[in-house]
């Protein structure tokens, strides 16, 4: 997510960061730098050229060009103007009590509308509210069908068309309100209609969206966006906006979108915020959007707020406990690494996860490539290839010839099972350190760690190839010393 754009402004802003002293004229001529970043990220002329007005304005009003760290307070001050070009954002679904709430959805095909019917309905769900789905896009031949595979898998009710009734089944104003007219009769709390689309936007399509607004008279109107459509989606929006007046955006496929314009624009250009994002195909992968939260990965500062409620979510709290406890008890073995790997896997893509945690986004690269994936099984295949005692305690318990035979099983170099051996050695000790921490504490650990990983001498997985250069015997001595230098002062910072 944003990577493009992510690279673009880290590198815009370090450019500033290696002035020695910040004038109004270097930063202007730095800031084109971001400038471009929008742009090339398909952020709107006039919302990237306004962008950067606003932050000249604020930098020389706030005197950072005479403050100790002046590149550090600019980057503050284009965190804070990302926040207000995307926000703010009201989360509440504002539903009431005793009352049947209407939510119309609305977008173009392909842009994933029929799927956020069912995310939304989940989200609802989960707060403990009945919610009846309703199949009026009568314009695809599939989205009732797809509809209602879904709303089996959510246990959620769908209305579908009266094949009995000749023109009631045609007519999707009809349908729309007999689907209300069900829920109220049947007590349902809300209502979430999921209307036509077409390719492109037609009058006929308007035309028919206004007159389902005018007969059922839904509670908020969401329009389903695809951000890989760029600046295309801001201008749906922009239209749609004009005749509904939306309450708010569902953004989809932003995990795909390396460039990000769409979602840094469309509240600038529409005055409709985004209300929610899709981050995956599965059911669940619905969040709120926090523009706070997105500025900072935007940013490369993380998003740890989110990964955390994620984890709250998806971890197995009972693991969690057991595993908590065994720390306690000074237990931390290659077998419980390998299950925290894999509670870590359930927030989603490896390097998304990465992407979240400040300091990590650049973890990528040191993991050896592009597919981490493949590389934690990589990992996976070290560990499985041990005895239970080798894993308990690799360090004491592998020799030489241990070290082969695990290398063998797991069909990678014997080199690789003496660094991961060495680097859990490390981090062993690290967890154990960090059991029965404060939660202030733990994150100071885990910014050491950060820093510690940061050496390019410490890889967890293969090695990204020749570089086209071979290390001398004495180059090779350094690297190694250099290596058990700073695993010694990580086990004694550990311990002390």
């Amino acid at each position: 997510m944003f990577e493009s754009l992510t690279a673009s402004l880290s590198s815009a802003l370090g450019a500033l960061r290696g002035r020695g002293r910040l004038t109004e004229s270097n930063m202007r001529e730095g800031l084109e730098g971001v400038r471009t970043a929008l742009l090339e990220a398909d952020v709107a002329y006039d919302v990237a050229n306004q962008f950067l007005d606003r932050v000249v304005t604020d930098a020389v009003g706030a005197k950072v060009l005479d403050s100790l760290d002046p590149a550090q307070q600019l980057v503050g001050i284009v965190h804070k103007e990302l926040v207000s070009l995307m926000g703010p954002v009201d989360h509440s679904l504002h539903l009431e009590t005793g009352k049947t709430t209407i939510f119309m959805l609305c977008g173009l095909q392909g842009s994933g509308k029929t799927t956020s019917c069912a995310k939304l309905a989940l989200k609802i769900k989960e707060q403990g509210r009945s919610v009846l789905l309703v199949a009026a896009d009568l314009q695809r031949p599939a989205a009732i069908e797809q509809l209602v595979v879904l709303g089996k898998q959510l246990a959620v009710p769908v209305h579908t068309p009266d094949s009995s009734v000749t023109d009631g089944a045609k007519d999707p104003v009809a349908v729309c309100s007999a689907g209300v007219a069900r829920a109220k009769k049947e007590g349902i709390a809300v209502v979430i209609l999921d209307t036509a689309g077409r390719l492109s936007i037609d009058e006929a399509l308007m035309q028919e969206l206004s007159r389902i607004d005018r007969t059922v008279g839904p509670d908020q109107v969401y329009l389903v966006v695809d951000a890989m459509t760029g600046q295309d989606a801001v201008k749906s929006a922009k239209a749609f906006n004009d005749a509904l007046e939306l309450n708010g955006v569902i953004m989809t496929k932003l995990d795909g979108d390396a460039r990000g314009g769409a979602a840094i624009s469309v509240k600038s250009v529409t005055g409709v915020p985004i209300k929610f994002i899709g981050t995956g195909e599965q059911i669940e992968a619905l969040e709120d959007f926090h523009p706070d939260r997105m500025a900072g990965r935007i940013l490369g500062m993380g998003d740890v707020l989110t990964l955390v409620e994620d984890a709250q979510r998806k971890f197995n709290q009972e693991e969690m406990k057991e595993q908590e406890e065994r720390l306690r008890a000074g237990e931390f073995t290659l077998e419980d690494f390998k299950k925290m790997l894999l509670q870590t896997r359930r927030l989603g893509p490896l390097g998304k996860v990465l992407g979240m945690i400040p300091g990590m986004g650049g973890m990528k690269e040191m993991l050896g490539g592009n597919d981490l994936e493949k590389d934690m099984q990589r990992l996976f295949g070290v560990i499985d290839s041990m005895t239970p005692a080798e894993r308990r305690n690799p360090a004491r318990v592998i020799d030489q010839s241990r070290r082969r035979r695990i290398a063998t099983g797991a069909g990678v170099e014997p080199q690789e099972v003496n660094d991961l051996v060495k680097q859990f050695d490390g981090m062993s000790a690290m967890m154990k350190g960090m059991a029965g921490l404060n939660a202030g504490d733990r994150m100071k650990e885990i910014q050491r760690l950060q820093g510690a990983m940061a050496n390019p001498g410490n890889h967890l997985a293969r090695s990204k190839g020749d570089t086209g250069k071979r290390l001398t015997p004495d180059e090779r001595r350094k690297q190694k010393k250099q290596r058990d230098k700073e695993l010694r002062r990580r086990n004694r910072d550990s311990r002390g």
